[in-house]
């Protein structure tokens, strides 16, 4: 039996993620908490597995009191019921919560969740991990905003894509009619127009940016 503690602010919200937690044969409820204060004084006698907590659109606020508690005593692995759109993702997982799930989630994927994180696995509803992707895709959008791309010439799209091909400066060179100084300008170029340091770093922005046609 694995032991859950839950914490939600609501007596009515309380009573039913107990009731639902207790509904699963492999989970126990061992208490329960109006606040991360309350439930940090009974951490050490009740030695939850799991800690079932509902932030009610209070994410932040209780993400920093959740660190602070975590300084004090063993990591406990957390699952977070919130509006995903309020969530900070790194500090909720540097809290050690190891599951997030909408508010609205159901009472079978409530269950389901708690125990595939008592297994020490992480959890994430699907709409939790479409907002994941919202904000990378935005962060790379900002990213390129700041920093666009220079176009490259003719010539350099050609030099990209026999890096993308795997050749050498030495086969470049020969393939182009060209002296391997000539290709390190080239290279240098490149680099300095995607923004990049590594040759498969370029190949890859090259292939973002449809330069390069597998």
């Amino acid at each position: 039996m694995r032991r859950v503690f839950v914490v939600a602010a609501s007596p009515v919200v309380r009573a039913g993620l107990s009731a639902v937690v207790a509904s699963s044969s492999k989970l126990t409820v061992v208490g329960s908490a109006s606040d991360l204060d309350a439930f940090t004084t009974e951490f050490e006698q009740l030695q939850p597995d799991v800690v079932l907590l509902d932030v009610s659109g209070n994410f932040q606020e209780l993400v920093w009191e959740l660190l602070s508690s975590q300084q004090q005593q063993d990591p406990v692995a957390m699952i977070v019921l919130a509006d995903v759109d309020s969530i900070d993702f790194q500090a909720a997982l540097r809290a050690g919560v190891r599951g997030i799930l909408p508010s609205t989630s159901t009472e079978s994927e409530i269950v389901a969740a708690v125990e595939a994180i008592a297994l020490g696995l992480v959890v994430m509803h699907s709409d939790t991990i479409e907002s994941l992707l919202a904000l990378k895709e935005s962060s790379v959008r900002q990213k390129e905003t700041a920093n666009p791309v220079q176009a490259l010439t003719p010539r350099e799209i050609e030099v990209l894509n026999m890096l993308g091909s795997g050749l050498g400066n030495k086969a470049i060179a020969k393939r182009l009619n060209i002296s391997d100084h000539t290709v390190k300008f080239h290279v240098s170029s490149i680099f300095q127009k995607l923004g990049v340091s590594t040759r498969t770093e370029a190949v890859a922005v090259g292939v973002r940016l449809g330069l390069i046609m597998l």
